[in-house]
């Protein structure tokens, strides 16, 4: 045994000098060159419950090709720990990888560090590169989806995004200018003092009475904070008052909001001016539930003393009985009287999953039918509504933007404001 020892004893010995040197080799190729250089580009801020990308820009500068692993360091609102990204870069390579990132929550989002772990060429040694330290980001309502919807709005094929057509059934003119007659103008409206000052066919020009004041209510009571798809309620009215507001002024309305639970706040006055978007978009990055009952009585009064012009008023809440639409109905109602008031509120999504389901026990069979009850219910609160003259709008979440979009462009159709 002594004798086999001794034998191989100068074996391993070579070895293990081998194993050093190789060690040392690469230990001199990763660490005497600057190696990787890497480069985080954020945007300058997020966009809330949308798919947000990050760009990160590599470079090998290391004269072989490099096995990478990168670790973003990611905001904790993630708790994300194991986001791991595995690439290669041969020689001099410049290479661009992104991903994107969903939030969730408004706020401020901080990055740590970029990681770049690089592997010798052996595979013996690693290398940890750091780049991109602490950066924050803000997270503001769902400004990604104003372009999208605001093709849909207006384009000429609504009808392919879930929107109605709607002929126009009345509508007021008022006098814009005067201008020379051209080919195709309506001989009705041929000025004739103007023709027989000018010696030349002229015409007025009518455009449509415009600039009516729209105005977005957000209920941030406890109701509004019940989640779909990682959003709350609160956040898809806040990404579509952003939409609509948007929408509106691009339709020459003016725009505003406010939101109420236990007070009213979070007001923006209906207005058309070039910074009344980022005034919106500011204050709703601000918003946030107080977890309390809404006081409609204060809404009403709010409403009665500030609003004292014609207006249409799209109040995004939540009721999930019809008692508890009746405690507020009286309010609801007085609000209409002044002004044109549609009540957004949301279907539960997870009720008509449970409906669907096939009910095998006994348990099972009242779990479904007080589903069915409370969507009955969701239906005959329309229906109530109606009643008293109130328009509303029962949607999912998911298309709760697209839905009061629809509802905004039908009521400018026909004349109602």
């Amino acid at each position: 045994m002594s004798y086999l020892f001794s034998g191989l004893l100068p074996i391993v010995t070579l070895l293990f000098f081998v194993a050093v040197g190789l060690v040392l080799i690469d230990l001199i190729l990763l660490f005497k060159q600057k190696g990787i250089s890497a480069v985080r580009v954020l945007p300058e801020k997020l966009s809330n419950g949308d798919d947000n990308p990050i760009v990160l820009t590599l470079q090998n500068n290391y004269n072989f090709k490099t096995d990478l692993q990168l670790i973003d360091e990611l905001p904790f609102q993630y708790q994300k720990r194991d986001f791991q990204i595995n690439t290669q870069l041969v020689k001099g390579q410049k290479k661009k990888i992104t991903y994107t990132l969903r939030p969730l929550e408004r706020g401020e989002y901080y990055f740590g560090n970029l990681n770049v772990f690089v592997n010798s060429p052996i595979a013996l040694v690693t290398r940890r590169f750091q780049f991109a330290k602490d950066a924050m980001v803000p997270n503001y309502p769902s400004f990604l989806q104003l372009r999208k919807y605001m093709l849909i709005a207006f384009s000429n094929k609504l009808f392919e995004y879930g929107l109605k057509k709607i002929r126009r059934i009345g509508h007021t003119m008022e006098f814009g200018q005067i201008k020379d007659y051209v080919t195709g103008d309506d001989i009705r409206n041929i000025n004739w003092k103007a023709t027989a000052k000018r010696n030349q066919l002229m015409v007025n020009q009518f455009q449509d009475e415009r600039s009516q004041p729209i105005y977005s209510i957000i209920d941030k009571g406890r109701a509004m904070k019940m989640p779909f798809d990682g959003l709350s309620l609160l956040d898809y009215a806040i990404n579509a008052t952003l939409v609509i507001s948007n929408v509106a002024l691009k339709k020459q309305d003016k725009a505003g909001m406010f939101t109420f639970s236990r007070k009213v706040e979070n007001r923006v006055v209906a207005e058309r001016r070039p910074s009344q978007m980022n005034t919106i978009l500011e204050t709703l990055y601000n918003v946030n539930t107080d977890f309390s009952e809404s006081d409609f009585s204060r809404l009403y009064i709010d409403v009665k003393r500030n609003i004292t012009q014609r207006s249409l008023l799209l109040m995004y809440t939540n009721f999930e009985t019809l008692d508890a639409l009746h405690r507020q109905l009286p309010y609801l109602q007085a609000i209409a009287k002044n002004h044109l008031l549609v009540v957004i509120f949301f279907e539960n999504t997870e009720l008509d999953a449970l409906i669907k389901e096939n009910a095998e026990d006994l348990l099972s069979i009242y779990h479904k039918t007080i589903a069915e009850k409370f969507v009955f219910e969701k239906r005959l609160m329309v229906k109530e509504l109606h009643k008293y003259g109130i328009q509303s709008i029962l949607t999912t979440p998911e298309h709760l933007t697209i839905n009061t979009i629809n509802k905004y462009l039908e009521i400018k159709a026909r004349g109602l404001i």
